[in-house]
């Protein structure tokens, strides 16, 4: 999914051409101090904190190695061999051969958005379209789409009404500014990447810079289509936007975006990594790793996989619910989201092991939900021994959200017969007086008593969840 930064020379680039359409009127203007002066990051992603990625598309059929497969299988001598021992040369079975087994008979987007929703999802984003330049929506732009290929669906137009359906948000993923250089094959191997009647999909026989300059103008043109065809909440990009030289073609889809979206009366955003826009974007972080250690002033969010790839994988390993949950409550304790990636199979099937992971975090929101959703974090995002995404928790790691005058204090471990919070000790300065102090999941308050050591919560015998406990303080004044 990660891909290297495309670089082009601007030497190397014929002059840029205006955008496939022109901007609808309205305040924003493609400049970045327009940008900065009217973007405003949409109340709705500050409240969500969980949403669901989704990598689906043609690599699933194959399902080895990783969502890069079309790279790999022209480029990689290991996959090269295990392409043809499974498919065949590169020169009778390519990647464009996928497509027809690319069925997505199973594919139910009511059942998959419902699914989400009992995950506790509160927005959606599917890869519109990844690396390999297939598009998974109803183009007019490329036959080399779903609608009419493949499975013959408008994949994204059916999940996005689906998903809207139960009440989420619905985005897309955009990769394709990786397509134009991403298949480098290797030198001497036959393949069928220079075959006139699929040149326009692959994009490798022609990357003179008029191809370049085309290649630009239909990325603005894709990108337009997507927004005007299904309103998506959130649009985010890979790393292939990042640098400067790509500056107007991102101006000119921010500023159609945002202008179209205060025709629709929608709070919008854009996502990206990095400082690929210098204004008006969520910052991303691919992989938990990379995330924030500490608390942030804006909103972001971390894009992270349920296994160790991205796209589905007949052999993945898979995490656990407590794994997806510590790294859930990390975030959100220092003002930013998770946004989980599954992987669905080629025949639009959801594996069981993703399925009980979705239904787990659902269970764990079911209960402490309302110390994730609609909080803000508080004065520091938590206290311990594991800081900094260390996934050694003890009872003495703590994570703290907001809402209104209630403090949330998340036990990343069971703490034992006694909580400590170091953080509300007698001798620190607070507004207010603790009056109350529950743990959700379970009825009635707490024992609690404060002194210099910190505020000490009598745990009761049974634990109400599996991973993370949340206490329930109430009395502050915040």
């Amino acid at each position: 999914m990660h891909s290297r930064t495309f670089i082009v020379l601007l030497a190397a680039v014929a002059p840029l051409t205006a955008p496939a359409a022109d901007p609808p009127k309205g305040p924003f203007q493609p400049a970045w101090e327009s940008i900065r002066a009217h973007y405003r990051t949409p109340r709705w992603f500050r409240d969500a904190k969980f949403g669901i990625f989704l990598h689906w598309g043609l690599y699933a059929v194959p399902a080895h190695q990783s969502e890069w497969y079309v790279q790999h299988m022209y480029g990689n001598p290991e996959i090269i061999s295990w392409h043809r021992e499974h498919f065949g040369p590169q020169d009778q079975f390519g990647y464009k051969d996928f497509i027809p087994l690319f069925t997505c008979e199973k594919f139910d987007p009511d059942q998959w958005a419902e699914l989400f929703r009992k995950a506790g999802a509160r927005y959606v984003m599917p890869t519109a379209e990844h690396h390999d330049g297939f598009a998974m929506w109803d183009s007019a732009l490329t036959r080399w789409n779903a609608k009419q290929m493949g499975p013959k669906r408008d994949l994204i137009g059916d999940l996005a009404k689906a998903v809207r359906k139960q009440g989420m948000e619905f985005g897309v993923s955009n990769h394709r500014m990786e397509h134009f250089d991403f298949i480098r094959p290797q030198a001497g191997l036959p393949t069928d990447l220079y075959d006139a009647a699929s040149a326009d999909f692959y994009g490798v026989a022609d990357r003179s810079p008029e191809a370049r300059r085309k290649f630009l103008e239909d990325w603005v043109a894709r990108n337009v289509e997507l927004i005007d065809k299904y309103q998506p909440d959130l649009i985010y990009f890979d790393n292939g936007v990042n640098g400067r030289e790509l500056d107007p073609q991102k101006l000119s889809v921010a500023t159609y975006y945002y202008n179209r979206a205060a025709e629709w009366k929608k709070e919008v955003s854009i996502v990206t990594k990095d400082a690929a826009y210098l204004a008006g974007s969520i910052e991303d972080y691919e992989r938990q790793q990379r995330g924030p250690t500490s608390m942030q002033d804006e909103p972001w969010q971390v894009d992270d996989s349920v296994h160790q790839r991205w796209g589905y994988l007949s052999d993945a390993r898979y995490w656990s619910v407590g794994d997806i949950v510590w790294r859930l409550v990390e975030n959100v304790s220092k003002n930013g989201n998770l946004l989980l990636n599954f992987s669905p199979r080629a025949d639009g099937s959801i594996p069981g092991e993703q399925v009980k992971l979705l239904l787990g975090i659902g269970e764990w929101l079911g209960i402490n939900g309302e110390a994730i959703y609609e909080t803000r974090p508080w004065i520091r995002f938590g206290e311990g021994e594991a800081m900094n995404n260390k996934p050694a928790y003890t009872g003495k790691d703590i994570r703290f959200t907001t809402k209104g005058e209630t403090l949330y204090a998340i036990l990343m471990a069971w703490p034992g017969e006694s909580a400590v919070i170091t953080s509300l000790a007698a001798g620190r300065k607070l507004n207010g007086k603790i009056t109350r102090v529950e743990l959700l999941g379970r009825k009635g308050e707490l024992k609690f008593a404060r002194d210099d050591g910190g505020l000490k919560v009598a745990m009761p015998a049974e634990r109400p969840c599996q991973y993370a406990f949340t206490l329930k303080i109430t009395g502050l004044k915040l």
